[in-house]
């Protein structure tokens, strides 16, 4: 009797633990379950900035747990296809457009209408395109509405944002050649291809940094949006300062040493690689810079110092009697200084046509400045800097930044695929 007695606690004891593990195993599963959920609902509300729909979320959960597929399901949209349950297009129209817009105005504001710069780089990304085009290529994106673009107005990209024109559809927003599109459109003369180079030649750019002053802001802000650096952090006295140009005076305040010591650090770096957009400038009748137009000459239109023709804009002449024996400027033949010397940290890409001599002479000035800057290291560790903060709202950590600047590259420079995979690295655990 002892001995059924025993049998039988010793069977229920057995049960009893069979009977632990698979509740806390169901229980795990269930937790794993949600996390996985809270997780795919993380990724969407971060790259898109809206709460998913239950069908959406429950199309999301189902990839993971690939939560870079989560994430790239969550932003990639085909008009097409019918079963795709989570189609906001807010990536695009929302995230997108505030994280590029402050670098189209000197403000660094977000809050600017929809224009030609930001809508170029929202395409670029879209059509999983090399994001290094933005700075030297032949291309602008436009839409399908009315009015159309014109070289001297905004109007056709406000239309667009007014109207809620959906820019993750390929048919709204669309890709063209910039030199076509702004020889053909109204509001004067437009660019011929090899005057082209990306965003740097867009209007809203150049309304925003070839106006007035002496295009000395366009390479600033380029420098500051595309390599995440400014003037100052880069200062380098060292450099010859034998292109710097009769506009800099050499003793303010009657004192050499301040040249010497602080304007030189970023003049004799800046000015010879400035002189690559010698040949451009922002014009606006009547003084009302909002119908304004990007002119490039394409011939000697304008007079020098001397009287003598001459394609270099006048801002570039300016000021002659500050220093006389000054640096003039005759055309847009420009020279990178800082590939040697402290600023070669910046990461120059030495396989670019004519590094070795220092000059180039296989590209147009302006396209090749694009490239110089699209193709180093900087750059690149830039755009994965600023999407990584845009997404997890706050900067990377050393070792998450060298294994998705990597991935940059590994990946063609396709951007999208960094806003993916930034977005797993904060999906929480």
């Amino acid at each position: 009797m002892r001995d059924l007695r025993h049998s039988a606690n010793t069977a229920q004891t057995a049960f009893g633990g069979a009977l632990m593990i698979f509740l806390a195993l169901g229980i795990a599963a269930d937790a794993s379950a949600g996390l996985e959920r809270d997780q795919a609902k993380r990724i969407h509300d971060r790259l898109v900035g809206t709460p998913p729909s239950i069908a959406c979320l429950d199309q999301l959960e189902a990839k993971m747990p690939d939560a870079e597929a989560v994430a790239l399901d969550a932003i990639d949209k085909d008009p097409e296809d019918a079963t795709d349950q989570c189609v906001d297009p807010s990536f695009y129209n929302v995230t997108l457009k505030n994280f590029i817009t402050p670098w189209t105005n000197e403000e660094q504001s977000m809050f600017a209408p929809l224009n030609d710069y930001t809508a170029t780089v929202i395409g670029i990304i879209r059509d999983n395109r090399d994001f290094r085009e933005i700075l030297w290529e032949d291309v602008l994106y436009i839409g399908n509405i009315s009015p159309a673009y014109a070289n001297d107005s905004n109007a056709h990209y406000e239309a667009m944002e007014e109207q809620g024109v959906n820019l993750a559809d390929p048919t709204a927003l669309v890709d063209r050649k910039q030199s076509t599109v702004t020889q053909s459109a109204g509001g004067g003369a437009g660019l011929p291809a090899t005057a082209t180079a990306g965003i740097i030649t867009t209007r809203a750019a150049a309304r925003a940094f070839f106006i007035d002053g002496t295009n000395r802001a366009m390479f600033r802000f380029t420098l500051l949006n595309h390599l995440c650096t400014d003037l100052e952090q880069i200062k380098d006295p060292t450099r010859a300062h034998d292109r710097v140009p009769q506009d800099v005076a050499r003793s303010p305040g009657g004192d050499s040493r301040i040249f010497m010591n602080a304007c030189v650090g970023c003049h004799a770096g800046m000015d010879p690689l400035r002189q690559a957009l010698a040949y451009y400038d922002f014009e606006y009748p009547d003084g009302n810079p909002d119908g304004g137009r990007l002119v490039y000459n394409t011939s000697d239109v304008e007079t020098d110092n001397d009287g003598k023709p001459t394609r270099v804009q006048r801002k570039y002449l300016i000021n002659a009697n500050n220093f006389e024996f000054g640096y003039v400027v005759t055309d847009d033949e420009w020279t990178n200084y800082w590939r040697k010397g402290p600023n070669s940290v910046l990461g120059w890409d030495p396989s670019l046509p004519g590094y070795g001599g220092g000059k180039y002479t296989d590209e147009p000035a302006a396209k090749s400045f694009g490239m110089e800057f699209a193709h180093s290291e900087a750059f690149a560790r830039c755009q994965v800097e600023k999407v990584f903060k845009a997404v997890c709202f706050r900067p990377p950590e050393d070792s998450q930044i060298n294994t998705l600047v990597t991935d940059f590259k590994d990946n063609g420079y396709n951007l999208k695929n960094v806003f993916a995979e930034s977005a797993t690295y904060c999906k929480g655990d």
